[in-house]
């Protein structure tokens, strides 16, 4: 029994070893069917060709539109490729038409597995966005085989949907990275500024410190030359009692001789 690889919203066909493939003229490994060509079937210009032609001319009018349209399928969604037990498979995308059926229950299999997987209904998931992806896959398939031209503008729809997704992907890795980077410029700011005002305090402590020593040292002058005016000042009354009391012996002894003369 071929192996299975993981379940995908988008319809493969079983998978087979590439050897078979080969021998089938598949495309294997980005290569196409032999003989494969990229140019819509002819069209009948007239009526009257369109009479002429035969049966096997219809027959093999409808193997090269089919063949072109496998080829467009693998070109848009390519074949998966691994090794199991030292031997090559592929699986190809599925060429079967899809009905209205397969579209209710594509939308189904979207719907539960978006639960089994537990994808948030809101914001970025990475989960809703892959299932997204494979729904829109699997539409792209079913509306190629029907419109190959329908098919490939749709692709480049896809393909521009998911460049604008990286291109804003690309922005915000750029806006975080550059986020960081004022991060941690801001960080070390923040560490060289924290480092000036531990400096700053240091310095203020010192100040503060000297403010202390030397209104200490203005009350110690204040108070020693309080204590030494206090000892002028007694000093200058003690003078001036002195000088008062000899001053008044000698005005006392001056009218003892001044009356001793008159008599």
């Amino acid at each position: 029994m071929p192996p299975q690889q993981p379940a995908s919203l988008v319809k493969y066909d079983n998978p087979v070893l590439v050897s078979e493939a080969k021998k089938k003229g598949k495309a294997v490994g980005g290569t196409r069917k032999k003989g494969a060509n990229n140019k819509l079937p002819p069209v009948a210009d007239s009526a009257a060709g369109g009479a002429a032609m035969t049966k096997p001319l219809a027959g093999s009018t409808m193997s090269s539109s089919l063949s072109q349209t496998e080829d467009i399928l693998n070109s848009i969604l390519p074949p998966l490729e691994w090794t199991e037990a030292e031997q090559p498979w592929i699986q190809y995308v599925s060429s079967t038409p899809a009905t209205r059926l397969d579209v209710i229950n594509l939308q189904e299999q979207l719907d539960q597995r978006l639960q089994q997987r537990q994808a948030r209904e809101t914001g970025i998931c990475p989960v809703r966005e892959e299932l997204y992806g494979q729904c829109f896959d699997e539409l792209i398939r079913q509306v190629t085989i029907n419109c190959a031209e329908r098919g490939l503008l749709l692709l480049r729809v896809r393909d521009e949907i998911r460049m604008t997704i990286a291109a804003y992907k690309t922005l915000y890795e750029s806006s975080v990275a550059y986020g960081i980077r004022k991060a941690l410029h801001a960080e070390q700011g923040k560490a060289d500024m924290l480092a000036t005002i531990r400096q700053l305090e240091r310095e203020k402590a010192d100040l503060q410190r000297q403010v202390l020593e030397l209104n200490a040292k203005c009350e110690s002058i204040e108070k020693h030359e309080i204590e030494r005016r206090q000892a002028d000042e007694r000093k200058h009354q003690e003078e001036v009692n002195f000088l008062r009391k000899a001053n008044q012996q000698l005005t006392t002894q001056l009218q003892t001789l001044l009356g001793t003369n008159k008599k």
